[in-house]
């Protein structure tokens, strides 16, 4: 059941969060300054050297975050996120071999869909929540049309989602939404204290828990 257990709580959040960074060190700051501002749900993606390196850090240093990794193109990747203790894989598309073994080893895979055939495909190979992505490829009411012939389809769209439109997709039925570079940009600069700022903000207008 640990598969459901781990969406249950990255749904209840409602965000997650997206770390990049052009070193570790740089990703790892990304991550504290967004768990300083109530995020828990972690997307590490192997865009990062050492990603995996810095998914072992951060399940070490907090308990009750939900460190998980992104940008997962193939089943080696995820096996070696899965080895570093990753709790979830997300994946800019769908791959076969990556969903089963994400399936054999229950945990939950978050593949990148962009059309009704790629996520009923998905659905057929396990993954419980699709990534709707782009997301700014779309408007909210997308979520809402698919699930009138789909009401069991649950989707997650990351890209494109803002403080103004974070509580629209939720409506339409987004179970929770992934975000990234309007969350972490002050990163570039070496702002963090404005990555931790922006983090409390999208936890508020969600309203997911933060602890």
């Amino acid at each position: 059941m640990q598969v459901f257990h781990v969406l249950n709580d990255m749904i209840d959040h409602k965000l997650a969060v997206v770390i990049r960074g052009n070193s570790t060190e740089q990703a790892l700051k990304t991550a504290d300054a967004c768990y300083l501002g109530g995020i828990r749900v972690l997307e590490v993606t192997f865009t990062v050297n050492g990603a995996d390196e810095v998914m072992k850090t951060l399940i070490e240093q907090y308990d009750d975050a939900i460190v998980g990794a992104g940008t997962v193109l193939d089943a080696e990747t995820a096996r070696i996120a899965i080895v570093a203790g990753a709790r979830f894989i997300v994946s800019p598309t769908f791959d076969r071999e990556t969903a089963l073994l994400c399936n054999r080893y229950q945990i939950p895979y978050l593949p990148g869909c962009m059309t009704i055939t790629e996520m009923v495909t998905a659905l057929e190979y396990g993954a419980q929540v699709v990534k709707l992505f782009p997301g700014q490829s779309y408007a909210p009411s997308f979520i809402s049309n698919v699930k009138g012939p789909l009401p069991h389809l649950n989707i997650m769209p990351t890209g494109g989602i803002t403080l103004d439109n974070v509580s629209e997709w939720l409506q339409a039925g987004a179970v929770m939404t992934g975000v990234g570079g309007e969350i972490t940009k002050g990163a570039k600069t070496g702002d963090y204290a404005a990555v931790t700022e922006e983090a409390e903000r999208f936890v508020s207008a969600v309203g997911g828990r933060s602890s």
